[in-house]
């Protein structure tokens, strides 16, 4: 009983001294001064979108022809001893992929794609996919690619493949796609990706790579990049906010620190962002709603604590958001439960103190989880003495002044009550999400 009765109290000396605090500083008249937000983040590396074609879309290519008859084969010796040398080096192979690797004609290998390689006008080898094979041996990635000279995807995941990935991808002018998740690659990040100027999709997800990323990460021109569930750490570079990343998933590794203020410097691009289990902390930078085109923001499972920002009322597109198992306090905005394509917002396991009308909107409408936070007066909370722990120590964020800033004209649709039911919209689709879910071995 005593601890309800402290926390009671503590809720309205906080609202007092809130209600007639600010009108002390700032006596009517005048109002109080409208806050000025500090200059918008900018990218400190150019792009150019929409991303160009890997060759010129006016060539009167080569049809492409059928495997068993494809006419004169690029780079055929050099392919050919390549694929011999893996053969040899794959010291297991539950699905008989090597045992079509025999004759001239590797258009009929299994796992081997071909078409027509633009600038020859001739069939070679366009892709490889050997994703759910199984292998165990030695892939030898670098020189195997290497030999690879027309080669566009390369989709190996849900192997047991290791070893390094050496320089040479910059001299393969059609290479838009790599996949080496689900392995057992390790060290640290391997930045000779990096140097495949035309990658438009990166995925090195679960594996056992670790330390900290290099910033020439987020310089890297890529529309997709996944890298969760490693064993990466330290803080993310400050330049976070050049990615030009449509999906970016960080999600299951050991990052720490805060997010970069950057990140405001993306809103062009970004689409999808996942932080979720990491070690990250201090507060959310007002910037992030700058994020004009994402729909879908997930910090749940980290160290992070402040208020939400009011600058979430410009997320305008934002459909699923996971603020979840944090430390995050005070008022649920509501221009945040106002914004026009909210679906999913979790914000439990938290300690928020209140929730206005639109947000209780929401809840009713379960698109809001607030379970387990300090909001009198709604079921599933925290106990008094769990929320009178937390709020008797003090609880302070840098550029404090900044969580009130609205960095917009909030969205005309975010302003309306809506009388759509639940039933009545689909649920989001996001690809994001798709990344954390760990491919069957």
């Amino acid at each position: 009983m005593l601890p309800h009765l402290l926390f009671s109290a503590f809720l309205f000396l906080n609202t007092y001294f809130f209600r007639f605090g600010v009108a002390q500083t700032c006596p009517r008249p005048p109002t109080c001064p409208t806050i000025s937000p500090p200059p918008r983040p900018t990218r400190t590396v150019s792009y150019v979108r929409p991303r160009p074609p890997l060759y010129n879309p006016s060539l009167n290519l080569l049809p492409r022809q059928p495997n068993n008859n494809p006419g004169p084969l690029a780079n055929r010796a050099r392919i050919l001893a390549i694929t011999q040398e893996l053969k040899r080096n794959i010291t297991f192979d539950p699905q008989n992929y090597t045992g079509t690797w025999v004759g001239n004609n590797y258009c009929l290998f299994k796992g081997f794609l071909c078409d027509t390689v633009p600038d020859r006008n001739i069939t070679g080898l366009a892709g490889i996919d050997f994703n759910g094979a199984r292998f165990r041996g030695n892939l030898n990635f670098y020189r195997f690619i290497a030999n690879l000279p027309d080669i566009a995807i390369f989709h190996a995941n849900s192997n047991n493949f290791s070893g390094v990935i050496n320089r040479g991808l910059r001299g393969l002018r059609y290479f838009y796609e790599i996949d080496l998740s689900n392995n057992k690659f390790m060290g640290g990040f391997p930045s000779n990706v990096l140097g495949a100027t035309n990658l438009s999709f990166v995925d090195l997800r679960f594996n056992n790579y670790l330390g900290s990323v290099p910033r020439s990460l987020f310089n890297f021109d890529t529309d997709v990049l996944f890298i969760n569930n490693n064993v990466f750490s330290q803080t993310i570079p400050t330049d976070f906010g050049n990615t030009p990343a449509l999906y970016l998933t960080l999600a299951n590794n050991n990052f720490t620190g805060t997010i970069p203020r950057s990140i405001g410097a993306a809103s062009d691009t970004m689409t999808e962002v996942l932080f979720l289990g990491n070690k990250l902390s201090g507060c959310l930078p007002f910037e992030i709603g700058y994020l004009n085109r994402s729909t879908v923001f997930d910090v749940g499972s980290n160290r992070l604590t402040g208020p939400i920002p009011q600058s979430f009322g410009c997320l305008a597109k934002l459909q699923l958001l996971n603020m979840a198992h944090n430390k995050f306090y005070g008022s649920v905005p509501e221009v945040l439960c106002r914004l026009p394509n909210a679906f999913n917002f979790t914000l439990s396991n938290n300690y928020f103190t209140q929730v206005g009308p639109q947000c209780r909107r929401l809840i009713r409408l379960r698109r809001l989880n607030v379970n387990r936070n300090c909001i009198m007066g709604l079921p599933f909370q925290r106990s008094a003495a769990d929320c009178a722990s937390f709020f008797s120590r003090p609880r302070t964020c840098a550029r404090e002044s900044t969580f009130n800033i609205i960095p917009c004209r909030l969205p005309a649709a975010s302003l309306r009550t809506r009388t759509v039911s639940q039933e009545d919209e689909v649920p989001p689709t996001p690809k994001s999400y798709n990344a954390l879910v760990k491919p069957p071995h």
